[in-house]
């Protein structure tokens, strides 16, 4: 991700610059609503609805600007069992699915704001470089595998003349994408792209599949309706609906957050920006909540819209704005102008998007990083393509935690001495944690060493119960020899939990700082004992 701000301008942006991007991110909107939309069994609108209400309200109330938000395909894996199910649960023909994932949505709501609210956005900080990394290119190969869907046409591969066109127009439109920016560096490339591309599809009359056709062919009629209503979901409210609904929400709410919030991270480093992640945790909860009273699938970040945002220029929040009002108006007005719109030209967009994505500075790294770092970054990016988002950073994030915690675990070490006085000295440096206990207990010699022994952690740092115990352990087992042992430069709190810590813990270093027990007071001691 080095690369990137070679790639990105981390210009501040324009009203001008935000508006013509917002309009380009419009029209990518429309055929990834209705993509994720088939793809939970829900009708397209739903899936436009959802990506209107999404956009509007983060970008008004976000944390981040400048990133879109809409219907996903992360979310929208999860919600195929949930329509599903709450189909089978309404009987044949009800298509109770939906009412189920409207309230769904409203649980999702509450506890995304519930999390901003707790300020729970700021343990995205916890998710290491490599996980990043390993998010980024596995989003973009799936940004690209979700685009190479497109060269079908009723389930099956596009072939001869079809594939070609497709082919033809695709580069087309990439290459303007190239080209533009060369000749006006302002110049909205994208938009101005996708217009070129439809207006000569229209006047060569070229066959080549069109949004209509693609929602056509995927079951839809258009994508013309009206403004969402307001409506409560059409469900029983009972302990057995709750409990149906509660697993669903929770592992949304999860992956909307988590998507979001790693998005979130990307844009801040890509624009040199700074993000505020509990207020867009918030925003998010608010907007699918939202979108469970006004009929929206819901959903969350999306890169690869929010990417073309940044690389068109928009920067602040009228570019959401923008994108999601150039949506309603489509829906509203001109439906059939945006359904003549060629899939060529957005899929040529989004290509760019996936070359803009891909961390390439990956490839420069990965013999100058640790092979640890290398793995996490290989397994992130495969569990996000052949799982999800959420279940390849929580792996990632636990991986990369049981890494450093025995990394840390072998920085373990005591620095050994005898005295003038005969006193055994044992100087702890390192962290004292549960992976580290067991090499600690190897460092100590309890049957050879001398009838008086010091264990100073002043070089060290207790961090846990277990850390606690395998000190009590020591302890006991010199007390059981006979030998008087004394733990130096412990916090108080260490102290409270360590037994019998008012024979073995100095409590005095903070005054005397060197205090050591000279054979003078060795008999003083005894008797203390």
């Amino acid at each position: 991700m080095e690369s990137k701000p070679s790639i990105i301008s981390t210009s501040k942006g324009s009203v001008q610059s935000d508006i013509f991007s917002g309009l380009t991110v419009a029209l990518a909107l429309v055929p990834e609503a209705v993509a994720f939309a088939f793809v939970a069994g829900l009708s397209p609108i739903v899936g436009l609805y959802g990506a209107f209400m999404m956009c509007i309200i983060t970008s008004v109330f976000g944390g981040r600007p400048g990133m879109i938000s809409g219907a996903t395909g992360a979310m929208a894996v999860v919600m195929v069992g949930l329509v599903s199910e709450g189909n089978a649960m309404g009987g044949e023909g009800s298509y109770a699915g939906l009412q189920y994932l409207l309230i769904t949505l409203l649980l999702v709501g509450i506890f995304q704001s519930l999390a901003g609210v707790a300020r729970l956005g700021k343990f995205i900080r916890m998710v290491p470089r490599s996980v990043m990394m390993g998010f980024v290119n596995g989003l973009a190969i799936v940004i690209f595998l979700s685009q190479v869907n497109m060269f079908k046409s009723g389930g099956s591969w596009i072939q001869g003349t079809p594939l070609y066109t497709m082919i033809g127009l695709v580069a087309l439109t990439m290459a303007l994408l190239y080209i533009i920016p060369i000749l006006h560096k302002k110049a909205p490339g994208a938009l101005i792209a996708i217009i070129a591309v439809s207006l000569l599809v229209l006047f060569v009359n070229i066959n080549t599949e069109t949004v209509l056709s693609f929602i056509i062919s995927n079951g839809g009629t258009g994508i013309k309706a009206g403004l969402p209503s307001f409506a409560l979901p059409q469900v029983p409210l009972t302990w057995a609906t709750l409990a149906f609904i509660a697993p669903y929400a929770l592992i949304l709410a999860a992956i909307g957050l988590i998507e979001s919030l790693m998005t979130l991270n990307l844009i801040d480093e890509l624009t040199k920006t700074h993000g505020n992640g509990n207020r867009e945790c918030i925003a998010q909860g608010a907007a699918n909540f939202v979108n469970g009273l006004f009929g929206g699938m819901g959903g969350c970040a999306m890169i690869g819209q929010s990417i073309i945002n940044i690389t068109s220029g928009g920067r602040g929040r009228l570019s959401g704005i923008t994108a999601a009002m150039a949506l309603l108006f489509f829906i509203l007005f001109t439906s059939a102008y945006i359904e003549q719109v060629p899939i060529a030209a957005l899929v040529g967009v989004m290509f760019i998007v996936v070359i803009k994505t891909f961390a390439w500075s990956t490839f420069n790294i990965l013999n100058k990083i640790p092979a640890w770092d290398v793995a996490v970054i290989i397994l992130v990016t495969a569990l996000t393509v052949i799982f999800d988002l959420a279940i390849a950073v929580i792996c990632g994030v636990i991986i990369s935690a049981m890494i450093f915690a025995w990394k840390n675990a072998l920085r373990i070490r005591a620095r050994k001495f005898i005295d003038e006085h005969g006193i055994k000295h044992y100087k702890i440096y390192g962290p004292l944690f549960f992976a580290s206990t067991t090499l600690f207990l190897q460092k100590f010699d309890i049957e050879g060493d001398p009838d008086e022994v010091i264990i100073d952690f002043e070089e060290s740092r207790i961090m846990d119960q277990s850390a606690i115990e395998v000190i009590n352990k020591v302890a006991e087992s010199y007390l059981q020899l006979g030998k008087h042992v004394h733990l130096r430069h412990l916090s108080q709190d260490c102290i409270r939990l360590i037994k019998k810590a008012e024979k073995i813990c100095d409590v005095n270093v903070l005054e005397d700082p060197d205090y050591f027990i000279s054979i003078d007071n060795y008999r003083k001691y005894q008797d203390n004992l």
